[in-house]
This record gives C-alpha cells, sequence and structure tokens, in this order.
C-alpha cells in the first residue's frame, strides 16, 4: 500500500457519467480517493452516502472525492440513482488503479484469508503527494475522520478535553481532603480531664486535724 509523502499513480478510469476522469483533472487541488468493495453493499453504501452527504464541506476545504471499486459503469449509474449519491464513482475493472494504490491484496473476511478489495482512503494533496493514507477503514465515522484531517484541527480540539477533564477531577477531589481537617481540633477534649484529677489530690490533707 501506498505510503504517505509518495506520489500517487496516474490513473485514468471511466466514471459513472461514461466521462474518462484522471488523476491529472484534479492538478493543484486536494482529491480524496476512496477504494470499496462492491455497488450497493450494506458497508459501501453507508461509505458511499455518508461522502455524498460531505460533499459541500469537502468543497469547503478545497476537495474533491472519487469513490473506486471494480464494479462496471452500468453498475455504478444503477447505485448512484438507487441512493442520491453525489460523488464521482469510478470504474477500475481490471484492477489496475486498485493494485497502484495498494488497495488489493489479501485480507481477512469471515476468519479466512481472501484476495480482493482493502477498503482503504487516500488524500492526495495539490502536488499530488500522498499526505494521508487510512488503511482497512470502518466505515461508521470515516467520513468525519477524514474531514478532520483536511480541517487540521483533529489533534487540537481532543488535547484541551483531556486537559480539561484532568483540572475538574482534581477539583473535586480537593474538597475531600481538607475534610479531616476540621475534625482535628475536636481531640483536645481529653485535656480538660487533668485539672479535675489535681482537684482531688488538695482535698485530702483537710482530714488530718
Amino acid at each position: 500500500m501506498l505510503k504517505e509523502g509518495q506520489k500517487a499513480p496516474a490513473f485514468s478510469l471511466t466514471s459513472d457519467v461514461g466521462k474518462v476522469v484522471s488523476l491529472a483533472d484534479f492538478a493543484g487541488e486536494t482529491l480524496v480517493v476512496y477504494f470499496y468493495p462492491k455497488d450497493d453493499t450494506p458497508g459501501c453504501t453507508r461509505e458511499a452516502i455518508a461522502f455524498s452527504g460531505a460533499v459541500g464541506r469537502l468543497a469547503a476545504l478545497g476537495a474533491s472525492v472519487v469513490g473506486i471499486s471494480k464494479d462496471s459503469v452500468k453498475s455504478h449509474c444503477a447505485f448512484r440513482d438507487k441512493h442520491s449519491l453525489r460523488i464521482t464513482l469510478l470504474s477500475d475493472p481490471d484492477l489496475a488503479a486498485h493494485k497502484a494504490f495498494g488497495a488489493f491484496g489479501e485480507k481477512t473476511m469471515y476468519g479466512k484469508k481472501v484476495l480482493g478489495t482493502i477498503r482503504s482512503t487516500f488524500i492526495v494533496g495539490k502536488d499530488g503527494a500522498v499526505v494521508k493514507v487510512f488503511p482497512s477503514v470502518k466505515v461508521d465515522g470515516h467520513v468525519d475522520q477524514v474531514l478532520a484531517e483536511l480541517e487540521g484541527g483533529a489533534p487540537a480540539t481532543k488535547a484541551p478535553a483531556t486537559k480539561a477533564s484532568a483540572t475538574k477531577a482534581s477539583a473535586k477531589k480537593a474538597p475531600v481532603k481538607k475534610a479531616p481537617a476540621k475534625k482535628a481540633p475536636a481531640k483536645k477534649a481529653p485535656a480538660t480531664k487533668a485539672p479535675a484529677t489535681k482537684a482531688v489530690a488538695k482535698k485530702a490533707p483537710a482530714k488530718k486535724r
């Protein structure tokens, strides 16, 4: 699989609208390329719908997105129309792009090793180099990960939250430590018994007349 910093391999694939789309078409732009196993399957459908719903936010961040699978253009068209998808779907029947990106190979399905599409996403920068790789993607929440990466805000927003929680935890524990200190003066009561013992000793000599 490609690594971050490597140049994205060139590709020219037919889209769901019958147009040939190439990596060169996105020169000077940020491109999100995601590979998925099969049209209209549960996980692939959720992923495509999620990316479609994020098209506006991606555009605002200067990014486009293409989904690539080995399905035919006809299959892509049916998939797009059924779910009102708003992203470009590219057909890679001979798996050339899959293999160039490293999105095809051995994987585990139902406990067995099989050869197939490795669900993965690549963010290609304006200079054509891969700036982020998401290998073995888990569908739910993945698009949010991509958006956070493009916004560059994921690490920064998590750190303060952790510190704030730690501060609150310390503040709640502090009063518990102070409580025993207030009870300490109550232990001075035994000191009042000492004078009582001395008073008895003074009365004894009075009986010797």
